[in-house]
């Protein structure tokens, strides 16, 4: 997974945002109020004095501000607060801030300083608290998001490696919560498909090893009219036996899937040697018609598999172009980690295509035959950790690919029906 799709990344990201949006709120909230301070700290008091200190000043009684307050009018009002507007005013002298209340009346203009005032310093430390309460507020934040996405993913996490596994772990089945439920309902999910699987591969198995028997009849049926019918005779029995013989060939393959045996613990299968003997042995197919049957090797390639399933696979898609092309060529490749099979004939319908790629197999006229041996050899690659793809030819007919793994006991995941 990356870590752009992280759930715990996600979670964190969601939590700071909220820590950003709340801090946010707060900061607002908390400006308003502290001008809001100002205004009834300072500009009241400043105006409350003026409204005592303007009459007496104009009567010419003795003005006796408060501590720090200073009434000054006309040309006693010092240089810098001078052109003042009305109202309230912050005024920096050298280091000092000083709040000055301007204001007219009918003897001129006069202003009331403020010389103490210690607002500036209240409101310093007011906004460096916050600061700091910001600071802390996102690193409770991301650690809380943290602890959270550990607390939600971790399970998760553990839960898809226990599926992967196959086994679900009864300390995840027994939780109370939705992450319980989700375990238990894959648990059961799991053995309801394992045990849909299992009556396949049995069913698959049986009815193979009742259909040997029969095959085995006809074929030695059709060898014995081999031998003594008359020429007359002699075809019809070849297309039985060769009939009973792809039949049995195909049991032979589904016994061998319906059994999954270990890929790992097989010997190494010689693919150049396997393409050669199913083109010699398909080479009759074309006699008679005006067909090339090919076959190049350019590199050696092995594989940990069953024989017969290898066989089965190339064959089938073999047989099929031999059968299925009237003239021109087929051509069996073994290339550096694939095999190619190429044929000049009409070429798959978009159905069979389409089919093949959610793995059925539909009738078609194409050299593709019936489209059974193609979803056959379809399932042998998926089996044996192989792609499988088709192409249509640019000049005309098709061009399928089975390629394998670099490592010849690993498994890759199918790749998807596309050209090249």
């Amino acid at each position: 997974m990356r870590r752009a799709d992280s759930l715990k990344r996600r979670i964190v990201i969601a939590f700071v945002l909220f820590g950003l949006g709340a801090s946010a709120l707060f900061a607002a909230i908390a400006a308003i109020a502290v001008e809001g301070i100002e205004v009834q700290l300072v500009d009241k008091r400043l105006e409350a004095a003026v409204a005592w200190a303007a009459p007496r000043h104009t009567a010419g009684l003795d003005v006796d501000m408060p501590a720090g307050l200073r009434f000054q009018r006309g040309a006693a009002i010092p240089a810098p607060l001078r052109g003042l507007a009305d109202g309230v005013h912050k005024v920096d002298v050298g280091p000092t801030r000083l709040h000055v209340l301007a204001g007219h009346d009918a003897q001129g203009g006069w202003v009331l300083v403020d010389h103490e005032s210690d607002y500036d310093k209240i409101e310093l430390v007011v906004y460096s608290m916050f600061a700091a309460v910001f600071v802390g507020f996102m690193l409770l934040a991301t650690l809380l998001g943290g602890f959270l996405g550990t607390r939600v993913v971790t399970p998760i996490r553990e839960l898809a490696q226990a599926v992967g596994q196959d086994s679900v772990p009864p300390a995840l089945t027994g939780r109370k919560d939705e992450l319980g439920v989700l375990a238990r309902a894959l648990q059961a999910h799991t053995a309801e498909l394992r045990a849909f699987l299992d009556r396949e591969r049995y069913f698959t198995g049986d009815v193979s090893h009742e259909l040997r028997s029969p095959l085995t009849v006809i074929m030695g049926a059709a060898e014995i009219l081999l031998q003594d019918a008359p020429p007359a005779l002699r075809a019809p029995a070849e297309r039985i036996y060769r009939a009973a013989r792809e039949a049995a060939e195909c049991v032979t393959v589904l016994l061998l899937l319906a059994r999954s045996p270990e890929l790992g613990s097989q010997a190494p299968v010689d693919l150049a040697r396997v393409a050669r003997d199913e083109a010699d042995k398909y080479r009759s197919l074309v006699a008679g018609k005006p067909v090339a049957l090919r076959f190049e090797e350019s590199a050696a390639l092995a594989v940990r598999a069953p024989r017969e399933l290898c066989a089965a696979a190339i064959g089938n898609l073999v047989r099929n172009a031999c059968q299925y092309t009237d003239a021109g060529e087929v051509v069996l490749r073994v290339l550096p980690g694939r095999v190619v099979v190429e044929d000049t004939g009409p070429g798959l319908p978009p159905a069979v295509v389409a089919t093949l790629g959610s793995g059925g197999g539909v009738p078609s006229s194409g050299s593709g035959g019936t489209g059974l041996g193609l979803a056959l050899a379809r399932r042998i690659c998926d089996f044996l950790g192989a792609s499988f793809a088709y192409e249509a030819r640019a000049e005309g007919g098709s061009r399928f690919t089975i390629g394998f793994a670099p490592d010849p006991g690993s498994r890759r995941p199918n790749v998807p029906l596309t050209g090249g």
